[in-house]
């Protein structure tokens, strides 16, 4: 109970800004500029499959909700550790993302067998979007 006594203390505009990052991250991380040949190639999704586009609004708003319950964590974390400051943030997000994000996907792609490089962009881009988050977290 005694977080959510200090929910009053969490500034919710970075924490909104935060989780617009770390979706506007994803949507060039998973682009043709980055990683979007490689991840569709792990995941065998087939692109042109008219099924494969359903539901890609739910999809999108889930991943921006997730970004902000990822910020919302972040921020609760800063507050009760009270880290401010750029660098403060990004030891917070580097923390975060490997502790906490990558170590739950490892763990899953360890039993579901899945490609080491599909982990490997996958967890880049929860430790990146982790880090940024909490540097503007941090900085606000």
């Amino acid at each position: 109970m005694h977080y959510f006594q200090s929910l009053h203390q969490i500034y919710w505009l970075p924490v909104l800004l935060g989780a617009l990052a770390h979706f506007a991250i994803g949507a060039i991380w998973y682009s043709k500029i980055l990683f979007a040949k490689k991840w569709i190639a792990y995941t065998k999704v087939d692109i042109n499959d008219p099924n494969a586009k359903k539901g890609i609004a739910v999809m999108f708003i889930s991943s921006i909700l997730m970004a902000f319950l990822s910020s919302f964590g972040i921020a609760v974390l800063a507050n009760k550790m009270q880290t401010t400051g750029f660098f403060n943030g990004a030891h917070l997000g580097l923390l975060v993302g490997i502790c906490f994000g990558v170590s739950a996907l490892s763990n899953s792609y360890l039993y579901e067998k899945r490609p080491l490089g599909l982990h490997l962009i996958n967890g880049g881009y929860t430790v990146i979007g982790s880090v940024v988050a909490a540097i503007i977290i941090c900085c606000w």
